[in-house]
């Protein structure tokens, strides 16, 4: 079947249906990464979006439920040069555009996705929309897109109670027990519980504490910062998540009472960002965003060089920072944004990268480990 990818500038790109056949409206972006379409599918920070995949080839290995960030994908709609009809591996539970049919995401295919990509790297991420319609108006439809808004889409994304995993209970995947470069210290099973503020978080961000023995309690993005404190945590994890993080003005009062405390924090993406507004920083929304597998971002102090994973539209302005209380402690190697900052006088670090990258790459998962020591010393 015919679908059509329509952008807010007018462009229309015409290719073949894969998925739901639905009408879909959201913002278009695109990512970079050439593998790891499941985690990216099923990652909640990309709620409100549809994504663009510039590789050309996507599905070659399939689908596998375990593989998955979220109990369900959250993208609005998945654009794509070509998918796999035949994946091959032996952990594949069916094809791609199966399991977009199976989970009601409109997708397009036999598109030029790079120049589509072009498009939006010289004129900014933009609305658009993918139907099946081929007697669609073109104005109308314009109309439609520039008036096309997500908000509040933390709200969505984030769990609806509290809920404690314990590190006994911890069952690493096949996968995770397989990945080659993998280094965790034997620390005790049980030592340290940690609060996870959840705005969005993708799975492997409670499962990267677990396994390094933490028992983690996972908190909706709204709890009172009092009732996290109440339990008398050893760190507390601020999530990633979606959207724009000044329209969190609530979430950003918890987050200072947490700040104000002597509770180690790690926070990642979102939270990041989040931490810097409740702190009196600026945010400020990109052109088009990072969003891939490959980003290099630079430690200051050692000047050392990772190759990260990165979701995020919008980014803290260091111009905006007091430096009196903040330093930035990662840097983007291509473009010199912040990536990542350090609070004086506090166990308090935070990053705009994902380092606990699934499917990767693990080169930034020993900050995990820094948390860790943090917790042990502030004991």
């Amino acid at each position: 079947m015919k679908a059509f990818l329509i952008l807010e500038d007018g462009n229309v790109f015409t290719g073949k249906s894969i998925g739901s056949t639905r009408d879909m409206i959201s913002e278009i972006v695109f990512n970079t990464s050439m593998t790891g379409y499941l985690e990216v599918l099923t990652d909640p920070s990309y709620a409100g979006q549809a994504v663009v995949m510039t590789y050309p080839l996507i599905g070659n290995y399939g689908i596998c439920y375990e593989d998955m960030e979220s109990v369900k994908p959250w993208v609005e709609g998945y654009i794509v040069r070509e998918t796999a009809r035949c994946p091959s591996n032996f952990r594949s539970e069916k094809s791609i555009e199966e399991f977009l049919k199976e989970k009601d995401i409109p997708g397009i295919e036999g598109i030029d996705t790079r120049a589509l990509t072009k498009i939006l790297r010289e004129k900014g991420t933009m609305n658009g929309m993918i139907t099946t319609n081929e007697n669609f108006n073109l104005k109308d439809v314009i109309e439609k897109l520039k008036n096309h808004r997500s908000a509040n889409v933390v709200n969505l994304v984030t769990c609806k109670e509290k809920k404690t995993f314990l590190s006994k209970d911890y069952k690493g995947t096949e996968v995770e027990k397989a990945r080659s470069g993998l280094k965790v210290h034997p620390y005790k099973i049980g030592k340290f519980k940690v609060a996870l503020l959840n705005y969005g978080s993708k799975d492997n961000i409670p499962d990267c504490l677990l396994k390094r023995g933490c028992d983690v309690t996972v908190y909706p993005a709204f709890t009172k910062a009092e009732e996290v404190i109440g339990d008398n945590p050893d760190g507390i994890m601020l999530s990633n998540g979606p959207g724009d993080p000044k329209e969190c003005v609530d979430i950003i009062k918890e987050v200072k009472k947490l700040y104000d405390s002597s509770i180690p924090i790690f926070a990642i993406c979102l939270g990041h960002q989040l931490m810097a507004l409740a702190n009196g920083g600026n945010t400020r929304k990109m052109k088009y965003g990072h969003r891939g597998a490959n980003h290099p971002v630079k430690d200051l102090k050692t000047g050392r060089v990772y190759i990260s994973t990165q979701n995020h539209g919008y980014v803290v302005e260091e111009e905006s920072l007091n430096v009196s209380i903040v330093e930035p402690s990662f840097i983007n190697v291509n473009d010199k944004s912040i990536e990542g900052l350090h609070y004086l006088g506090k166990n308090i670090f935070t990053v705009q990268f994902h380092p606990e990258a699934c499917s990767g790459p693990q080169d930034t998962e020993f900050l995990f480990d820094e948390f860790m020591q943090m917790m042990e010393v502030s004991k």
